[in-house]
């Protein structure tokens, strides 16, 4: 007597190959219209190909990048707004590497998931487009991969790499910085992407407040708007001071906040920051709300409301603050450069 079995498919195992068609196929439009000068080829092939002589860097030094959305995504996943996530990691990613002075050339992404969902899948992938799109960089291509039983049914996680270039006389590698000059923030637009395991403990078990909640230090806004915040990206307006040498060095305020980020920029010197500088946005002042967060984690885990800071000579001050205003950004001096050993001094 032997033994039959009814045929078991790859989606009986969870996996839905024709899910991911659809996916990539809704994303494709958005994909090709991301499209410059130094891509060659087309979505689909085996790996991305780019020119960056088409781009205009016959001879200059390639900086690359990876990083992820973190546990924002949760914030997103329960709002079911799932392309500003896209849009938070691609401009993540430009902020890192235009820290080293790099002009974004492509982007890649990777979409990992329990059971893929084509619409969230396209909508994140549509979110990194539209955000390439905006900023001149191809979506040069990407992964998505469909993986039951490591990751459990609704979850998902997005990474991204980017490659740039940078003239090597553009290149900001750390040797400008001096002390004696000046440091000039940059307004975040919220927490941009780190420190929501944080923020969410603070808001929906502490505080047992909901998506849609309108807390009076919010001002109006509701508790997933403020959280789902863009990462604010600052190539348009930085990139022009970098190249006329305006910016000795700057430090993207990411994970780790002020004191765990400007410390990158540093070696011989030490960074003043005066923390009363600038006006603490009111998401902050809900998390820090009654000491349920103690100023000195806050200012270890959130950006406090300055996304970049900026080491630049104390004449060249005003003109950039101006050019910095006049392309839209918030900017205030707040601190400087002494002697010391690489350390970052938080100031009242």
């Amino acid at each position: 007597m032997s033994d039959t079995h009814e045929p078991i498919s790859y989606a009986d195992a969870g996996v839905d190959i024709a899910a991911q068609d659809e996916a990539l196929a809704r994303a494709r439009d958005a994909i090709r219209a991301t499209n410059t000068a130094g891509v060659l080829g087309d979505v689909g092939l085996f790996g991305g190909l780019f020119d960056p002589a088409a781009m205009g860097f016959s001879d200059a030094i390639l900086v690359a990048s990876a990083d992820g959305v973190g546990t924002k995504l949760e914030i997103a996943k329960r709002a079911e707004r799932y392309d500003g996530v896209g849009r938070d990691l691609v401009q993540h990613c430009i902020n890192d590497i235009l820290a080293q002075g790099a002009r974004p050339l492509f982007f890649l992404d990777y979409v990992g998931t329990g059971e893929l969902e084509p619409s969230v899948v396209a909508g994140l992938i549509q979110g990194c487009a539209a955000a390439c799109r905006d900023h001149g960089v191809a979506l040069l291509g990407g992964e998505t991969a469909e993986m039951p039983g490591l990751y459990s049914k609704g979850d998902f996680d997005l990474v991204g790499f980017v490659v740039g270039a940078v003239k090597r006389e553009h290149l900001i590698d750390g040797t400008r910085v001096r002390p004696g000059q000046t440091l000039i923030g940059l307004a975040s637009d919220g927490l941009h992407t780190n420190g929501y395991s944080l923020a969410r403990k603070v808001c929906f078990e502490a505080l047992g407040l909901g998506l849609h909640d309108t807390p009076p230090e919010l001002g109006g806004t509701t508790v997933v708007d403020a959280l789902l915040a863009p990462h604010r990206c600052y190539l348009s307006s930085l990139l022009p001071l970098i190249e006329r040498g305006d910016v000795a060095a700057w430090a993207h305020i990411t994970g780790g906040g002020v004191p765990g980020n400007l410390n990158r920029i540093l070696t011989t010197q030490d960074a003043v920051v005066r923390c009363d500088a600038w006006e603490r946005p009111g998401l902050f002042k809900l998390l820090t709300r009654d000491g349920i967060v103690e100023e000195s984690e806050a200012w270890r885990a959130f950006n406090m409301g300055v996304g970049a800071i900026l080491a630049v000579e104390p004449e060249r001050v005003d003109a950039i603050l101006a050019n910095l205003a006049a392309a839209g950004e918030t900017a205030f001096v707040c601190g400087e450069l002494v002697e010391g050993d690489g350390q970052v001094h938080l100031r009242p």
